[in-house]
């Protein structure tokens, strides 16, 4: 089709540092949410011809549904964008809240920050407070950048899963006041911080041991989160080719974020691929949601 003849819009999947599970409610309510994330170059787009009706858009993904890089939230961005008319889209935290709404309606659990983290692009420190969110000025150092950049391998185990299954399960459990879920949801809250601070001040040290707060705060919420990677990258972890690591997204299949030691990131690709798992390979995406035709 010619440029006249079609309309899209595309929106990037992200990478959740640290924070992520504290933006779903009702935790931002009853203790307010952080979160550190950034967005990657691999799309949602969502195309559309000239006449045709607003739901018959057409979708591609670069990365794998259910892959925890908010591949659902950056899908929404997109058809939200695509739907909205031109001149609102100007408004990106208004695109975001949409997006949000729209999962929502679908009947999914789900936080906002892979809402505003693929409307946005680039790196995001995000409070939640009830229904509302804040953007905290953030800008990593140069240096770390390129350190994350080199030595953070995203690796997928070929395991789908269906984030609000997971989400279920904790949050039902949070609702009859499980101290361990609230303690490993505080654990993962604090860890924002210390991962802001971290990447600002190039203090990679902090942002090793945020990644590690990360992972012990998971594992009291339900350790059944991290299940499908531990025999993966635990013997790694110990050899010490990798440093810290996470289950991206909700977990319990999808993608795991792996930080190598220096010199380490080949054999850990190597182990990865052995096992059977897709190493993602990527880059920062400094751009949010993109509108493309007439």
């Amino acid at each position: 089709m010619s440029m006249t003849e079609w309309r899209g819009a595309s929106a990037p999947v992200r990478v959740d540092l640290a924070g992520g599970w504290t933006d779903v409610g009702p935790y931002p309510s009853d203790f307010g949410g952080e979160v550190v994330n950034f967005a990657i170059n691999k799309r949602v787009r969502a195309t559309i011809a000239r006449g045709k009706e607003p739901e018959d858009y057409d979708l591609s993904f670069e990365t794998p549904r259910g892959s925890g890089l908010g591949t659902s939230s950056a899908m929404n961005v997109a058809i939200s964008g695509l739907l909205s008319d031109p001149g609102s889209v100007e408004n990106i935290e208004e695109i975001a809240e949409m997006a949000f709404d729209l999962e929502s309606r679908e009947g999914m659990i789900c936080g906002r920050q892979d809402h505003w983290a693929s409307a946005r692009g680039g790196f995001n420190h995000l409070l939640f407070i009830g229904d509302s969110v804040e953007i905290i000025p953030f800008e990593p150092t140069r240096s770390a950048k390129m350190w994350l950049r080199k030595h953070l391998l995203i690796a997928y185990s070929g395991e789908s899963r269906n984030s609000g299954e997971m989400q279920e399960k904790v949050w039902a459990r949070y609702s009859q006041g499980d101290q361990s879920v609230i303690e490993g949801l505080h654990k993962i809250r604090s860890s924002a911080r210390s991962m802001a601070n971290g990447l600002q001040q190039d203090r990679r040290d902090m942002v090793v041991g945020s990644l590690r707060e990360v992972c012990e705060g998971v594992d009291l919420i339900d350790d059944s989160i991290h299940g499908p990677f531990r025999s993966v990258i635990e013997p790694l972890l110990a050899k010490g080719s990798v440093a810290a690591w996470k289950a991206l997204g909700a977990g319990g299949g999808g993608c795991a974020g792996i930080l190598c030691t220096p010199g380490s990131r080949e054999e850990v690709h190597s182990s990865v691929e052995v096992a059977g798992w897709d190493v993602i390979e990527w880059d920062y995406e400094e751009t949010g949601l993109e509108l493309s035709g007439e």
